[in-house]
């Protein structure tokens, strides 16, 4: 099987079930932008990080692979058997958020992203993840997508956020409170 079809070389692509629709749209913006942060969640797993959060982070991807083709399956054309997300992923987010914050000191501010490369990556990554559901959420507007998907992506933004802060405690880096110029 080759890399390369030729089959988008006039601006379109197909999505699962058949369709073909132009690359610039919604749909394909939407699980273009799932790819991304599945990009830099792998280059926070590539950090030196505990296993137990490589460990979680490798599902997570799994989990964005899931939730990519199924925002790249046509709602009415795809009869393709395709991965589930299910309510147990959202709760694993939650349970994982749960468990770092209990170690974490209460915040007080907002704090300004950095410290340490590995958490600056945490940082771009919840970045990615915010507006790929800022994507999803305008996709729906118009089409089908699972609210399991918006769930998810909404609760990986907090796991990313806490991850970061996690990391930073984890690193020993300086989490500097944002402190507003009045």
């Amino acid at each position: 099987m080759k890399v390369y079809t030729k089959k988008g070389d006039k601006g379109t692509t197909q999505l699962i079930g058949g369709t073909r629709i132009p690359k610039n749209s919604l749909r394909i913006e939407a699980y273009g932008t799932i790819d991304e942060l599945n990009s830099f969640i792998g280059l926070i797993r590539d950090q030196d990080i505990a296993p137990k959060y490589i460990d979680q982070l490798i599902e997570i991807q799994d989990r964005l692979f899931t939730l990519g083709s199924l925002l790249a399956a046509d709602p009415e054309k795809s009869t393709m058997k395709l991965p589930e997300l299910k309510e147990g992923d959202i709760t694993s987010l939650e349970n994982w958020i749960d468990e770092m914050d209990s170690s974490l000191d209460s915040m007080t501010s907002f704090v300004l992203p950095g410290g340490h490369t590995t958490v600056s990556y945490t940082h771009i990554a919840r970045c990615v993840c915010r507006r790929s559901e800022r994507v999803i959420t305008e996709l729906s507007l118009s089409d089908v997508v699972s609210p399991l998907v918006l769930s998810y992506v909404n609760r990986l933004s907090d796991y990313l956020f806490v991850l970061g802060r996690k990391l930073t405690k984890d690193l020993n880096a300086k989490e500097q409170p944002w402190k507003p110029r009045m």
